[in-house]
Formats: C-alpha cells, sequence, structure tokens
C-alpha cells in the first residue's frame, strides 16, 4: 500500500520544523526504522536550510513524501533562482585534513551519501529535486 504527504511552508527559518513534524508522523505511520527516519530528517534539513539561506528569493518551499513496501520517494520544490545542486554545489575536499576545510559545504555531499537515487530538474520556475531510498538499504 502506498502513502503520501505533501507540505508547502514559507520559506522561512522558524517554519522549517513544520518539515520535522510532517517526516516524523509520516515515518511513524509508516514505520520506519529509525536510520531511515534520520536519514530523510538529516537530508530535508539541509536542502531547506540551503534554500532559506541561499535560494535566492525563494517565497516558498514544498516538500512531498511517499512510501510503498521498498522504498521512499522524498521530493523538495522552490521557487527560487535556478540552481541545480547535483551539478553547481562544489565539491567538498573531504580528505582534507579537518582544520584545513572551510566551514559548510558538506550538505549537497552528505544528501548525495545518504540518498539512493537524486534527480533534479527545472519546472514552472521552480527547483525540483526528487530522491529516492531504498528502505531497505
Amino acid at each position: 500500500m502506498s502513502q503520501s504527504v505533501s507540505l508547502t511552508i514559507p520559506s522561512e527559518m522558524d517554519q522549517l520544523e513544520r518539515i520535522t513534524a510532517a517526516v516524523e508522523e509520516f515515518a511513524e505511520r509508516d514505520d520506519w526504522p529509525p536510520d531511515l527516519t534520520f536519514k530523510v530528517h538529516l537530508v530535508l534539513d539541509e536542502l531547506s536550510v540551503n534554500v532559506v539561506n541561499y535560494g535566492g528569493g525563494a517565497s516558498e518551499i514544498e516538500v512531498s513524501l511517499a512510501a510503498d513496501a521498498d522504498v521512499v520517494r522524498v521530493e523538495i520544490a522552490d521557487d527560487g533562482q535556478p540552481f541545480d545542486p547535483l551539478h553547481e554545489a562544489p565539491e567538498p575536499d573531504i580528505d582534507a585534513p579537518l582544520e584545513e576545510r572551510p566551514i559548510g559545504g558538506l550538505g549537497i555531499y552528505l544528501v548525495r551519501e545518504m540518498m539512493d537515487e537524486l534527480h533534479y530538474s527545472r519546472e514552472n520556475g521552480r527547483n525540483r529535486l526528487a530522491m529516492v531510498k531504498r528502505k531497505n538499504g
């Protein structure tokens, strides 16, 4: 059986807790293991904070979650300036010593590491990042 939920919020830092609450409720209803819930939380937190801080005038953030027996599909969309995080975000130097690394810049790297599939598109004036996470991986 497939389940889904969508949420649209203003692109404001004090609204991001609504995404966290929606993920928690959905994960509990779909009986996700704790590590899956953690990964979806982390990914959406990182991406939504980036929209608020760097979204170039984004007025809203839309999050959609869908799940079936095998996978969770996560999508985040915003109406900010075009930005493809899969090709435009700089690659961090994860081999550099910690003291030589700049602060920040690991968010998209973490998203790539935590999700199994990532697809960016720009549709109807909106950035869309669709992600898939297999429940057994």
